[in-house]
């Protein structure tokens, strides 16, 4: 098989080491503070360390066993028990989610405050598209109690798809109690076959907070795998330029991984970034062509140590699906494919990550199926050459009836689920819609048709009896 493929490379292996030893430095010479006192003396205890106001610094020598300790890649499975992914072996995979407050529908993309029923219908139809390999939590439900979104919101989770999960809980007293209603309606250890993937994030610059590291010291003994991604600011808390922002959020990462290391010795951990800027002139955050490109050398770095890369998604701009959204999602899906990412799972949000909409679910899902087409690359060989048929047919003949037509015919080139490919002539005939037009139509049928899974009503009838049980003295 002699594949050509087109690959993206940022630094070469001294500016990799360089910028390893830049981190190096940050973590043992200005460290980082932990706030859970457990954590912090389970540090202490292990390396033989002594923290001062809650900040610990690490030696090279300790980043460099927890380097060493982490396994290069993780099996991941579906709710059935079928592996689906080799994270860290495999190219960038991708899925939708992230914790929005509201919800842009598909007919007028007007706001609403994200309800349970948006939480059900966006992980079937991210569920139903065959490029998401992952389905995140998509909202935080807001019409049933405060106290309750995260345990309504997944159990629509886990009961509309049998895909994995990657799980974020904003309240942190209730991960456990998710965790608990997941192995009582699947009827197993969730780290049996892992298929939920815990997301944890510390809080630049340089914190460890307790909400983080005490939810990982949970996900980890359960035995399940688990994300450590950060979220910069840059020019607020981080340094503004790209190698400063690369510096500092490593060094929290790689924290992170000394921490997950500590609790357990070979526990399966991703790593990555969402590496954003902070406008000081309208004060909003937003993903700048080099937050790509920091993402990119964070893949590289990863590469370099052997640790599974989440990488960003391209998501949070934009007002809905529109130019500007398309903008970024195609520049970091076509980055991070030809580089060393493993997973993006936060496709779908706009307006700065408050809202999520589906017709992002069902352009994103073009945007990738067109990319990897060109992350594929394509044959250089003597057959797909043919060398003999262009002989053959001559020069000023055509080659409709040739074999490199009659067999390529359907899929040597792309063809749009979402877009038909009008002419001028039928496009009027069809009433010249706008192509936004097209894709809030085919988002709406698409939504109609998403099947649930079978055990749907056994697990929502479950897990609303074990709410129920679990938390009477709220409801």
């Amino acid at each position: 098989m002699n594949n050509v493929r087109p690959r993206l490379t940022m630094m070469s292996e001294a500016q990799i080491k360089e910028s390893h030893q830049n981190v190096l430095k940050v973590l043992s010479g200005t460290g980082v503070r932990v706030d859970s006192p457990a954590i912090l003396q389970l540090l202490e205890w292990k390396w033989g360390l002594k923290s001062q106001d809650r900040i610990i610094k690490f030696p090279p020598e300790v980043v460099e066993e927890a380097i060493q300790s982490a396994p290069e890649t993780i099996n991941i499975y579906d709710r059935r028990g079928e592996r689906k992914l080799k994270l860290g072996e495999d190219r960038l995979r991708f899925g939708v989610g992230v914790t929005a407050l509201f919800y842009q529908n598909p007919v007028d993309e007007t706001l609403d405050v994200f309800k349970r029923e948006n939480f059900r219908d966006l992980v079937r139809l991210g569920s139903s598209l065959k490029h998401y390999d992952v389905i995140s939590t998509v909202g935080i439900v807001r019409d049933v109690k405060e106290e309750l979104g995260d345990m309504y919101g997944s159990l629509e989770h886990i009961a509309n798809t049998t895909k994995p999960l990657v799980l974020l809980v904003s309240d942190e007293d209730r991960f456990p109690d998710v965790l608990d209603m997941f192995e009582h309606l699947h009827g197993k250890e969730v780290g049996d076959k892992p298929f939920v993937i815990p997301y944890f994030n510390p809080v630049s610059p340089l914190v460890m907070n307790a909400g983080t590291v005490d939810k990982m010291k949970v996900a980890i003994e359960r035995g399940l795998p688990i994300i450590f991604s950060n979220y910069s600011m840059a020019g607020a808390s981080t340094p503004l330029t790209p190698a400063g922002t690369l510096t500092l959020l490593m060094a929290e990462l790689l924290a992170g991984l000394v921490i997950s290391q500590t609790i357990k010795r070979g526990a399966p951990i991703l790593l990555g970034m969402l590496p954003v800027y902070f406008d000081m002139r309208t004060m909003l955050n937003f993903y700048d062509p080099q937050s790509i490109l920091i993402s990119v050398a964070c893949s590289e770095m990863m590469k370099y140590y052997g640790i599974p890369h989440c990488s960003t998604s391209g998501s949070g701009t934009g007002w809905g699906m529109d130019l500007i959204a398309a903008d970024t999602y195609w520049m970091n899906t076509l980055a991070l494919l030809l580089s060393n990412g493993h997973l993006a799972p936060f496709i779908g949000d706009s307006l700065g990550s408050k809202s999520i909409s589906p017709t992002t679910f069902v352009h994103c899902h073009e945007i990738i199926d067109q990319a990897l087409r060109l992350h594929n690359g394509f044959q250089l060989d003597d057959v797909n050459s043919a060398v003999d048929e262009i002989f053959k047919v001559g020069p000023g003949k055509s080659f409709l009836n040739q074999p490199s037509t009659l067999k390529n015919y359907k899929s040597g080139y792309y063809v749009s689920g979402v877009y038909p490919r009008y002419s001028m002539e039928k496009w009027i005939d069809a009433g010249a819609p706008p192509a936004r037009q097209v894709l809030r139509q085919k988002t709406q049928d698409l939504m109609a048709s998403a099947p649930a899974p079978d055990e749907y009503d056994e697990f929502i009838a479950k897990g609303e009896e074990f709410i129920r049980s679990k938390f009477h003295d709220i409801l």
